[in-house]
């Protein structure tokens, strides 16, 4: 399909009036307050026994225990106090224990004996950790979505790694900002794209105040027969959801609570257009846009929670490829229609995340799209009870801004902030992440769906603490080598369960179709390469199979290069490799793989 078509895009939060039927309201409840849990005593105050002292290379200190304990002492006798070795850490340091007490003097005149000595390289406190405390915001104990064990993101356990999305920057491409006083902190300057002032219902078309006026509807408003509808500050309740303040006493916590948010309005009064659309992610993602000023903070990380029905086009296509090739990554709603993924836009693009909704017990949410899916976060489901939905910051006006609040929502819309949200830790964590691994890194791993999925659900329920642990300090995705592209990353292979395990590349760079003699070069560590199925996987879904299972095939390992006539596809995009283990009792994994133009 060609781009000069607009669709109408609307935001993919589901209401429970949209379940039950029309006419029909469902109030939320308010969320019970939740007691602030004591926090730990901070380290600082904590009683330091012991020092931890690092002596320089050349120090005899460094590899004699009877050195080091002649050292301690003297430095006590220096300081005015009774100083004893205890024993070697791993890291080869000196554990120092101050004995009783300070006798009066500073602890910081020991450490100053210490300091003073050049053979010392540093010297710091022993100090006391403690469990991490769940953040002290009113309504955290409503946010099952991030902490419950049996749906929840384990999105706790993420945080005790120290990532909190500190220096990310996430745009949520939507309805813009309303006022809320537990986001503010983290709302970075965004944009308004609608271009259309009757749509933008703010009396101007595109201009620099992403706020949302409101995007309520009346009867026949939008077309003949419409319903309608009250503003549902969608975009205030996604950021929320990817950013609330945390530790604020009051509220929400958001996934990535120390990232920031950059509104980019899109969607008003009756939805919104792909082309503003596309010129938001061009925008938002550092590209330049005619007649909009650039981006001076370029997101890390783009939110679409917004889709409608049909092809993807290529304004949109295009608009993501050129974000991606500028490194952001671009998480997209699957929709809610409860049907196949495929038939919407736009998340049947290709180098997008695509994620759909789990409920409160891990099962598909009743509304969710499914098939080809990347991954599934928890969207909830309010149509029994709204605590079961996802809590997050709102308005609560049913038409031009009011006083803030805080409600439960369910939909793909609510699933996608969490992934973004997720992103914005790992892009914390390893600067250097590639969108392609950003990808594969939540995608391998997540963790298999508690519940039942029917028509598929992509890799499972995403798990932050799983992908965390997983992510820094490697080898980033590939670069090109003139035009050859490699991923030497491993991946273990799931050993019999039919499972697919995908390793990506991120080809950028090369124009014009991929050639008629694709070279596809394969490094597989395998103890029984019968048991395996390998398949190329074009940016627009299209499999090749370059091995096949077989019983007779009782070798080892999968090395060799394979011929792909990849001519019908663009060259440039994410290609995957694809590999499946369909028997029991050998295991491996994708040691390296390669294409070459």
């Amino acid at each position: 399909m060609n781009g000069s078509r607009h669709l109408r895009i609307s935001l993919l939060a589901v209401t429970t009036a949209a379940l039950l039927g029309s006419g029909v309201t469902a109030a939320v409840a308010a969320p019970v307050a939740q007691p602030s849990p004591a926090g730990p005593k901070a380290a600082a105050d904590a009683s330091v026994e012991r020092l931890i002292v690092g002596y320089e290379k050349k120090a005899g200190e460094a590899g004699s225990d009877a050195e080091a304990e002649k050292d301690a002492r003297a430095k006590g006798r220096k300081a005015g106090e009774s100083l004893d070795f205890e024993r070697r850490l791993g890291t080869g340091a000196a554990l120092v224990d101050l004995g009783d007490d300070l006798k009066g003097r500073p602890l910081q005149d020991v450490i100053d004996a210490f300091e003073a000595d050049p053979d010392v390289a540093y010297v710091s406190r022993d100090t006391r950790m403690y469990a991490m405390a769940a953040p002290n915001d009113t309504y955290y104990g409503s946010q099952w979505d991030l902490y419950e064990s049996t749906a929840g993101m384990n999105v706790e356990n993420a945080w005790t790694g120290g990532a909190t999305g500190q220096g990310v920057n996430v745009a949520v491409i939507d309805t813009g900002y309303v006022s809320h006083s537990d986001l503010a902190a983290n709302i970075v300057p965004g944009y308004d794209f609608i271009s259309d002032a009757w749509n933008a219902r703010d009396n101007s078309g595109r201009d620099s105040n992403p706020a949302d006026p409101g995007d309520w509807t009346t009867a026949n408003e939008c077309s003949s027969g419409s319903q309608p509808s009250n503003s549902s500050w969608h975009g205030t309740h996604v950021a929320g959801t990817i950013a609330a303040v945390a530790d604020n006493g009051k509220g929400v916590a958001g996934i990535a609570y120390d990232a920031t948010v950059q509104p980019v309005r899109v969607l008003g009064r009756c939805g919104g257009s792909t082309a503003d659309i596309a010129d938001a992610i061009v925008w938002a993602s550092g590209g330049s846009v005619p007649g909009v000023p650039v981006n001076t903070d370029p997101a890390d990380v783009i939110n679409l929670s917004l889709g409608g029905s049909g092809a993807c086009q290529t304004v949109t296509q295009d608009a993501i490829n050129g974000a991606v090739s500028r490194g952001t990554t671009v998480v997209v709603a699957a929709g809610n229609s409860n049907a196949n993924a495929s038939l919407f836009t736009p998340a049947n693009c290709s180098n997008v995340i695509s994620v759909a909704a789990s409920d409160r017990e891990g099962n598909r949410a009743s509304y969710s799209n499914y098939g080809p899916v990347d991954i599934t976060a928890p969207g909830g489901e309010t149509a029994v009870s709204s605590a079961n939905g996802i809590l997050s910051t709102l308005n609560n006006s049913t038409t031009s801004p009011g006083a803030e609040t805080y409600k439960a929502y369910q939909g793909t819309s609510m699933a996608t902030p969490h992934i973004a949200g997720l992103a914005a830790l790992m892009y914390e964590k390893d600067p250097a992440l590639t969108p392609s691994r950003v990808e594969s890194l939540i995608k391998n791993n997540a963790r298999a769906l508690p519940g039942s999925c029917s028509g598929g659900c992509g890799y499972g329920l995403a798990d932050a603490a799983r992908t965390l642990s997983a992510t820094g300090g490697g080898t980033p995705d590939p670069e090109p080598g003139g035009q050859t592209f490699t991923n030497s990353e491993n991946w273990s292979i799931p050993d019999g369960d039919g499972r697919y395990v995908y390793s990506n590349i991120q080809v950028s760079g090369v124009s014009g179709y991929a050639p008629s003699d694709l070279q596809v070069a394969v490094d597989i560590k395998h103890t029984y390469r019968g048991d395996l199925k390998v398949q190329l996987v074009a940016p627009n879904g299209t499999l090749y199979t370059l091995k096949n299972t077989s019983a007779s095939d009782s070798a080892d390992n999968v090395i060799g290069t394979y011929t792909v006539n990849a001519s019908s596809h663009l060259a440039s995009g994410t290609w995957q490799l694809r590999v499946t283990d369909v028997y029991s009792g050998d295991t491996g994994y994708i040691d390296s793989w390669s294409l070459t133009f």
